[in-house]
């Protein structure tokens, strides 16, 4: 007996993932758009702010994101908060006990924004497949 089968041809349970490359790229134009508004708003302020505004951001480019991307992410958001946002201007410099903690939660960040992301588009299709 032969059982036709569709290949590829209809809608995805769960969508596919951005490639890294674009995740990246949309970040580091994200990351240094935002720093720049930021220095321009409050005059090269607090540091922890812009930490705030970038991890947010981290977040939500993640959220299209493979988990994959979350280390490139965070790093290139260190960069721009490092070179722009945290004197000296223009220079990276990396002190531990500050840089350390920074790099992390911008991880943290962009893991979380995949993760969440991820756990609705699973949820989205379970209710989609047993739908009755």
């Amino acid at each position: 007996m032969l059982e036709w089968k569709p290949i590829g041809g209809g809608p995805r349970p769960v969508p596919d993932h951005v490639t890294t490359p674009s995740v990246w790229a949309a970040v580091s134009v994200a990351a240094l758009a935002l720093v720049t508004a930021l220095n321009f708003l409050d005059q090269h302020g607090d540091p922890a702010l812009d930490l705030a505004v970038l991890s947010l951001a981290a977040a939500l480019v993640s959220t299209g994101a493979r988990l994959a991307a979350a280390p490139g992410t965070a790093l290139l958001c260190w960069i721009a908060l490092n070179g722009f946002a945290i004197p000296p201007m223009g220079r990276l410099t990396w002190t531990a006990s500050h840089d350390s903690g920074r790099l992390a939660c911008l991880l943290a960040a962009a893991v979380t924004g995949t993760a969440i992301a991820r756990l609705l588009h699973a949820r989205a299709a379970y209710r989609r497949v047993t739908r009755p």
